[in-house]
């Protein structure tokens, strides 16, 4: 797997950065730790006209891809050299923020790529290289931001379990594929259990995972009985993240990846009362068991 979360004792604060390719950074000053709320001092004046990116921390995992889904905490300040107000922070939210770096604002797509999992990486950006003249809410078409980016993972497309264990298979369903690839699976004939069932095929090295945590993770999904695909991140290429116990996913999933270790391959069986009991149309009707495949990548 090629992720780590790196979590580096550094208080280091610049007046002036350089980036890595020669080119000066935003001239700001940033301090604080690694994964803490960073304390930002803006120069008197506006800000540049173009690109301005500098490597304040410098990792050592797993360098960034653009393919990669990247999990940071980060600050957005709106930079108009008057109260640079702050837009957008992952530490209001008390979770990282997981984002496919491809489908982001250019700037910051540009401006973490080549940099390595564990750094801080200050950016300016302007407005060419933001959201263009469509910006969200709460920002004007001619604004330049300022971010401030701690990389704590970065998860390719092909990411996969890597703890121990292999094959194996919950209430008859049959999943094969081993630590580090993507499982296959294979549904029985006849009626599926009841209640939820739940087996954990192969089993991480990491941490438990608890409520409130950030989960990266990948899956795939099969409807019981027609061992029709519902959604497989593999195919997709891409990586998901959710938080563990909010709602965010179906009931099976808060309660089935609940204290289970990074690095684990979980193997579901969801009754239609923990999974989509308004069914998810078109493809899933109210009376539907699911089958979930979940590889648990990281959290946070």
């Amino acid at each position: 797997m090629r992720t780590r979360a790196l979590f580096v004792a550094l208080s280091l604060v610049l007046a002036c950065g350089c980036a890595a390719d020669g080119r000066p950074g935003p001239d700001v000053t940033v301090g604080g730790d690694f994964g803490a709320r960073p304390r930002i001092g803006f120069p008197g004046g506006g800000p540049p006209g173009e690109l301005r990116v500098y490597e304040q921390m410098a990792g050592t995992g797993d360098v960034v891809d653009p393919s990669d889904l990247v999990v940071a905490h980060y600050t957005a300040h709106v930079w108009d050299g008057g109260d640079n107000r702050l837009v957008a922070s992952s530490f209001e939210r008390g979770a990282p923020a997981a984002f496919p770096l491809n489908r982001s604002a250019g700037g910051v797509s540009k401006a973490l790529q080549g940099h390595r999992v564990g750094s801080r990486v200050v950016a300016a950006v302007p407005p060419q290289e933001g959201y263009g003249p469509n910006p969200p809410g709460g920002l004007a078409a001619d604004d330049t931001l300022l971010y401030v980016i701690d990389v704590l993972g970065a998860f390719p497309p092909g990411a996969a379990a890597r703890g121990g264990g292999g094959a194996g298979g919950v209430a008859g369903v049959e999943v094969s594929g081993g630590p580090g690839e993507r499982p296959a699976v294979a549904l029985p004939d006849g009626d599926p259990p009841a209640a939820l069932r739940a087996e954990t095929l192969i089993r991480g090295r990491g941490a438990e995972t608890r409520q409130g945590q950030l989960l990266v993770v990948q899956y795939e999904s099969r409807i019981w009985g027609t061992g029709a695909a519902l959604e497989s991140t593999w195919q997709a290429g891409r990586p998901k993240a959710f938080q563990l116990g909010r709602g965010a996913v179906i009931e099976a999933w808060d309660r089935a990846l609940a204290g289970v270790p990074v690095g684990s391959r979980v193997a579901m069986v969801v009754p239609p009362e923990l999974g989509y009991p308004d069914g998810l149309p078109p493809l899933v009707k109210s009376t539907d068991t699911l089958v979930f495949v979940v590889d648990v990548l990281a959290a946070y």
